[in-house]
Formats: structure tokens, sequence, C-alpha cells
């Protein structure tokens, strides 16, 4: 199975005029079929957004503002890296965020994101059905009056409060992962990721391509981010840039990276060791994630003496668990050291966006939102 889904990703990211001369026979013999997939996925993705503008599917509403952290194709553009970055950004608003995640493949971003936020006021709700576990978890917390809210990003960056505790305590914002296939649930900012390196493929929806929707979808959006824009060619952001500008002249367009901020050794999360631990050293970078050549190339920058990869599909159950669906079986890899590498998602200053600029427009979007949950 994984060697099958690295030849329909290899179809996938290959031009179609590049498809005689950079794929195998069997792959070209697997082009019919994937053809013929994609147009029951395209023809399934039609009547599903006919139900919904007949209002036979219905779209739930929650009781706070909600944003959507999404992409048009599959892994590797950053989605849950923004997640935690706007839950972050809204924690340290005084606005507690839910974040809802479906939790793939036994839930291993789930458990990142409760790691890396531990301590602060963000929730994280797990479950296919997102809109029923938002309601659960408003129940159990209650949610922050939507002026309160307001109060409080006006407010941000100081040091004033905006309510009283146990106000603040409640639910302000839902932070939807993955959302922007994920219709059920009435969104009220639309982010969408973009891959700087490897944006849309061969443009043609999954299988044989791995667009998730038409690239007219993202229109949609009210903001999107170029992820790995440290790591793509200036001629890549540009194509990029110029045909997000031909589908939505006003689109907002910030550019992002993951910045390794350290290392810690697999199973104890208190031991954090500077990235310099790798300099000068033979590793072997090994990872289940969307797009695995950005983490090698983070690795290399670091300058270790040499470095390798074992990458799997996103998701990758593997028999041997990871670090974050099993911690424990790593440590029964002596004599290596195995660690673990923690990065974190930065918006990139370019053309006179910057992560300030990028934090004021949330604001703004979201204070207008807010002037419409007020009515309903």
């Amino acid at each position: 199975m994984e060697k099958l889904r690295r030849l329909v990703n290899q179809i996938a990211y290959t031009p179609i005029s590049e498809r005689h001369s950079n794929l195998s026979h069997l792959q070209l013999s697997l082009i019919p079929l994937l053809s013929f997939s994609s147009f029951l996925y395209k023809l399934a993705l039609f009547l599903r957004y006919r139900l919904y503008h007949l209002g036979l599917l219905r779209q739930h509403r929650l009781q706070v503002p909600v944003i959507s952290v999404g992409n048009l194709t599959w892994g590797g553009n950053g989605k849950t890296p923004m997640v935690e970055f706007i839950a972050r950004w809204l924690a340290d608003s005084r606005i507690s965020p839910l974040i809802l995640t479906r939790g793939y493949a036994g839930g291993d971003e789930a458990k990142m994101l409760q790691r890396h936020l531990l301590g602060t006021s963000a929730k994280i709700g797990v479950g296919a059905n997102r809109a029923a576990t938002a309601a659960s978890f408003l129940k159990r917390y209650g949610y922050a009056d939507p002026h309160i809210i307001g109060s409080c990003l006006k407010r941000c960056g100081s040091d004033q409060k905006a309510g009283s505790l146990s106000e603040l305590d409640k639910l302000g914002a839902a932070i939807l992962d993955d959302g922007m296939q994920h219709l059920s649930l009435f969104r009220d900012l639309e982010i969408v990721m973009v891959n700087g390196m490897i944006p849309w493929g061969n443009q043609k929806l999954l299988p044989l391509g791995p667009l998730r929707e038409p690239l007219n979808a993202l229109c949609r959006a009210d903001v999107v981010v170029v992820h790995h824009a440290d790591l793509a060619s200036d001629k890549n952001l540009h194509a990029i840039e110029s045909m997000l500008r031909k589908l939505k002249e006003s689109l907002p367009i910030f550019f992002s990276r993951m910045a390794p901020s350290y290392f810690f050794k697999a199973g104890d999360t208190s031991c954090q060791l500077p990235l310099g631990t790798v300099y000068n050293m033979v590793v072997l970078c090994v990872s289940a994630i969307g797009f695995a050549n950005a983490f090698v190339q983070g690795i290399e920058k670091i300058e270790p003496l040499h470095a390798d990869q074992l990458d799997f599909s996103d998701h990758h159950l593997f028999q041997i668990k990871d670090y974050d669906r099993e911690p424990e079986i790593l440590k029964h890899l002596d004599p290596f050291d195995v660690l673990v590498l923690c990065s974190e998602l930065q918006i990139v200053p370019k053309k006179g966006h910057t992560e300030d600029s990028y934090k004021i427009l949330l604001r703004q979007i979201m204070e207008s939102k807010l002037i419409g949950i007020n009515k309903c």
C-alpha cells in the first residue's frame, strides 16, 4: 500500500507534458483508472455542494466565531502549525479557543497540539462530527459574550482585563482544523494554506491529482498563507501569487515557514536540547508528514555531517509507532539517540506583510464577524 501511494503521489505531481518521460509503464497504466476515479470524485463534490446550496444538507452555526484553517491539496501545507499559531494568539488575547480536529490516524496531531499548548486556555475537541464535538464543549465550558470577545480583541497586546475571570474562562472562538472541505460547520473566517514548493501538482482532482477541490474554490478564502516560503524559489512564489490574484484580486496573501526551535529526547519532553546538538553528526530523518522534504531541508540547515531520510505517507500507521502515537516504543532503539524536533510556524516578512499585520487583519475580520453574531 505504501508503494502504491508513492506511485500515485508521483503521478499527481508530474506535469502532463512530462508523464511519458518521468513515469514508469506501471504508472502510465494506472492513469485511466485514476482519471475515472477523479471524474467520480468531481461528480460527488458537485452533488454535495448542490445539497448544501438547496438546504437539503444543513450547515450548523456555533455561538462563537469559527476560524477555519484548511487547504486545497493533500498534506504538507502547514494547517496544524497554523492552528497552533492562531490558538496561541487567541489565548494571549484572553480569548479561550476550542480546536476542532478530526483525529486522523490515532489522533497524533491532537496529541501534538495538546503538548504544545499545555498551560494555555486552549481546549481540543477530537471527532469526525465536529459540530457535535463543539456543542458538547460549549455546553461544558459555556461561551463568552461577543462583546467580551470584541473587547479582548481591541485590547490585544495590553495587560488590561476585558471582563471577569469567570467570563474569560468561557470559550470565545473555535478553530476548525482542516476545515475547508468540512461544510457542515459554518465558518466566519476561511484561511487557506498553500504549499509554496509544490502548490497545485498537475492541477487534477483526487486521486489523479492532489486537488481536493477545483482551483476556483480559492475564491471562498478570506486569507491565503503560502507555506514553506523560505524554501520556495522566488519564481514559484510569484507564480502562486499571480494565480491567486487572477482568481481573487483583493485576496490578502501572507507567507510562512516552519522555524525549528529545539530537540527533546523521545519520552522526555523536559529534556530540551539546542539545535546544534546534531551539528556534524549523521542523522536519519524519519517522518510521516505531508511534505517530508521541507523537514529534511530544515535539518540540513543545522549542518549535520550527513542527513538521510526515511519518509512515509501522511498519517502513515507505523507497525513500530511514532512519537505522538506511542512515545515509549522509541526508548527501545538504543544505542541510537532518538530526538524529536520541535518547530513553530512563523509569518515571513514579505512585501510589507508581517506577523503584526497578519494578526491585525485577523482581528479586523473577527471584529466584523462579531457584529453579525451580536445581531443573531
